[in-house]
């Protein structure tokens, strides 16, 4: 055990992080010549279009340090803030983590805020300074802020370029010196943590694990805590860049297991393995079950492309277990899914997945988070409200409540006045204002989820220059003055374009969905009504006028009459085709809903 060493790596979006993963992997020669290639960890196609990593993965690679060869288990973390409870777990899997910063963008919100997840779990932390090679790096500047920020010595912070292969060497050699070596009893009863599954079509779920006491052994039987359930262990074994079948894993190390389960709601992440016969008596702590943040209804084009589209949620599934979905169905667009995610990068990745690999064309409705409803009949029992047409009506509700997160943006000063504009339009509560730097300052905000779901995090790189940096945190329910704003085309409610918001925007917003859909709207031959309403009072309208021919084109002179009596027939076939006409609302119109500010 005294020559392992498990460890994590944590940076911001885009710091270098799946860059300096390769370099180390070169390094210490863990993939031939032949097998590399650039993001070697990030697997999915979307993953290397886009840069980040979505999933998180582990690989092992041995180093060989003063005549001695050290068996490194890195633990790679997704870095965006919609994943943040994988990180907390891959995070618990590790003794130590290594902390990029870019030496040109300095320190920034998510950053800090893994930092501090790193910091609970007691880790090593080992500062670096990434792409010091950039003419706009101001290394010394950064170094100053890192110091600032963990307490360490100037000479504890290795400047690197992921991307020249500087500083590799010294970071491999700080890894082997301050990183502690696992501790744990290697004669308990087994207990391991579960950090990852990947769904595999032919092998079912594999599931990557740390053990912490004991070993697991080929065909041992095997129980997961959480879930109540046993199984066998069929194949064991540790994670190169194929997987090596192994006879045992001990206690310390980090390995992969297939026990053929079909289902990855069976695996939760954060679960703890133990032995069936002898189990442990106390898991590992830190598990919950993951809870969506974002909900929106999921509907196919075509109508009945309705069961492949199951078929295709169901696929997702196995490789995804956050994705919760059920099926709903509305009248504007028939047989869809009510989908759960974890934030709305989540939200995209799946819409872009389910065009890619299951070639789907699908209708999103308007994103909305889910609230607690409490009716006069019952004040204490919540009812769940994640649809806004599950909202009981105003004359049996006695409150609603929304979640609450606490924001956390780092910044320039130059741009304090528009971001906090930004987030008390917002409904945000400044908590705090602390200045990391001369110009870096750190705003906390109190603000509800179902605000920042939209636009915000665009609004904020626009507002800041592309400079502000965002992270957030649930801290719960609050109670809040909410109302449902229905849209109604020609004198028909659509429910897909219903929302929740509240009291002070309502009127605000339903004029600019009124206004949008005017311009998304092709013309009829009849006039067609767009209007936003709160119950039954209507609180905005525009009108998309009719196509009209020109029937008095024949009337040259003569008597009015005449020109009269062929305008009141036109108007009468008009009024006729509006009460049988039909409304057809383009796709365009469902997506324009989310940027009401362009």
């Amino acid at each position: 055990m005294k020559n392992i060493r498990n460890f994590c790596i944590i940076a911001h979006i885009d710091h270098g992080k799946s860059t300096l993963a390769d370099r180390l992997l070169d390094f210490t020669k863990s993939v031939t010549e032949r097998e590399r290639k650039e993001q070697l960890l990030d697997n999915m196609d979307l993953e290397r279009e886009r840069g980040i990593t979505i999933k998180s993965h582990a690989i092992q690679m041995v180093y060989d340090y003063k005549g001695e060869d050290y068996v490194f288990n890195l633990i790679d973390t997704p870095g965006h803030v919609d994943f943040s409870y994988e990180v907390s777990r891959s995070i618990a899997a590790c003794e130590g983590a290594l902390l990029i910063v870019d030496a040109a963008q300095s320190i920034q919100a998510q950053t800090i805020s893994n930092l501090y997840l790193a910091l609970e779990n007691d880790l090593e932390i080992i500062p670096v300074l990434n792409k010091v090679d950039l003419p706009s790096a101001n290394p010394d500047e950064v170094t100053d802020d890192i110091v600032d920020l963990i307490g360490c010595a100037r000479e504890d912070v290795i400047r690197a370029s992921a991307k020249e292969g500087i500083g590799i060497e010294e970071i491999l050699n700080a890894i082997v010196e301050r990183v502690p070596a696992p501790s744990g009893d290697p004669d308990a009863p087994l207990r391991a943590l579960v950090f990852d599954s990947v769904y595999n079509p032919f092998r079912g779920i594999e599931t990557y694990f740390r053990v912490f006491d004991g070993s697991i052994k080929k065909g041992q039987n095997i129980k997961f805590v959480a879930t109540d359930k046993n199984y066998s262990a069929d194949e064991v074994g540790t994670l190169k860049l194929v997987q090596f079948p192994k006879k045992e894993i001990q206690a310390g190390d980090v390995g992969y297991l297939i026990t053929g389960i079909k289902n990855a709601k069976e695996v939760k992440v954060g679960d703890t393995i133990t032995d069936a016969e002898n189990p442990t008596k106390n898991a590992v702590a830190g598990f919950e079950d993951v809870k969506p943040m974002v909900f929106a209804g999921i509907y196919p084009v075509e109508t009945d492309e309705y069961e492949d589209l199951r078929t295709a949620m169901e696929k997702l599934q196995l490789n995804d277990a956050s994705l919760v979905f059920v099926p709903e169905s509305s009248a504007a667009l028939g047989f869809g899914f009510r989908c759960g995610f974890l934030g709305m990068l989540h939200l995209e990745i799946i819409q872009e997945r389910l065009e890619r690999e299951f070639d789907m064309t699908v209708i999103t409705t308007v994103p909305n988070v889910s609230y607690n409803a409490y009716t006069l009949k019952d004040k204490e029992k919540p009812i769940v409200v994640s649809n806004p047409t599950d909202l009981p009506e105003p004359t049996y509700l006695d409150r609603v409540e929304e979640p609450y997160i606490k924001a956390s943006i780092i910044t320039k000063s130059d741009f304090v006045g528009p971001v906090m504009s930004l987030c008390i339009e917002k409904r945000g509560q400044i908590t705090n204002q602390t200045y990391l730097t001369q110009d870096r300052v750190e705003l906390s905000f109190d603000m509800p989820l179902a605000e920042i779901v939209f636009d915000f995090y665009d609004r904020l790189k626009t507002v800041s220059k592309g400079y502000a940096s965002f992270d957030y945190s649930p801290i719960g329910m609050r109670k809040s003055k909410l109302v449902k704003v229905d849209v109604l085309l020609n004198g028909n409610t659509v429910d897909a374009l219903s929302a929740l918001l509240h009291v002070d925007n309502a009127y605000d917003i339903g004029k600019k969905i009124c206004e949008k859909l005017k311009e998304l709207i092709p013309r009829q031959q009849f006039d067609i009504p767009i209007q936003a309403a709160i119950g039954a009072k209507i609180i905005a309208r525009e009108t998309v006028k009719a196509l009209r021919k020109d029937v008095t084109a024949k009337c040259y002179g003569g008597d009015i009459s005449r020109k009269r009596k062929l305008l009141e027939k036109q108007k009468k076939g008009k009024k006729r085709m509006r009460q049988v006409g039909n409304v057809e609302i383009p796709q365009e119109a469902f997506m324009a809903v989310l940027k009401l500010n362009d």
